[in-house]
């Protein structure tokens, strides 16, 4: 049985990006551990922390390589899905495990302090070629142009 399911949580680990092959194609896929914390209010402006879960988070093909160059661990993530159910065996035991097949993962940028994202270097190209900036606004764009 899948359900639908609509969480924040933390990333335990950064993606782990790998090509599989589904029905004789070749698909990427992304794979990361994601902490779901439950947080409810206190009353007084705050949260308590009523304890979580760790799940594996998959995204597919264009996604899973989006996520994968821009998500780092640590990052606050809000991930949309199918949580399912997969069944397996350890030493003669039927086992089951959950993962989360994720129609979207995106930065909660409510806590989110900074972000600096840099190309990746050609081969034979030095960390000395990328531009300085000394002023983080002189690169501000608020037509959002520059967004990813």
């Amino acid at each position: 049985m899948a359900l639908r399911i609509t969480g924040s949580g933390n990333l335990g680990s950064a993606p782990e990006l790998r090509t599989v092959e589904v029905n004789g194609e070749d698909r990427k896929v992304a794979s990361m551990r994601v902490f779901f914390d439950h947080s409810v209010p206190d009353g007084n402006g705050g949260f308590v922390d009523k304890g979580g879960c760790w799940l594996t988070v998959s995204v597919w093909d264009n996604r899973a390589e989006h996520v994968a160059r821009v998500l780092r661990k640590g990052m606050r993530v809000r991930v949309e899905g199918t949580l399912l159910e997969r069944p397996w065996e350890k030493d003669g035991e039927a086992m089951t495990s959950q993962e989360v097949n994720a129609r979207s993962v995106t930065l909660e940028l409510a806590r989110l302090e900074s972000v600096t994202l840099r190309p990746k270097a050609s081969p034979g190209q030095s960390a000395a070629a990328e531009p300085e900036h000394t002023d983080p606004q002189s690169s501000f764009d608020d037509t959002g142009a520059g967004a990813f």
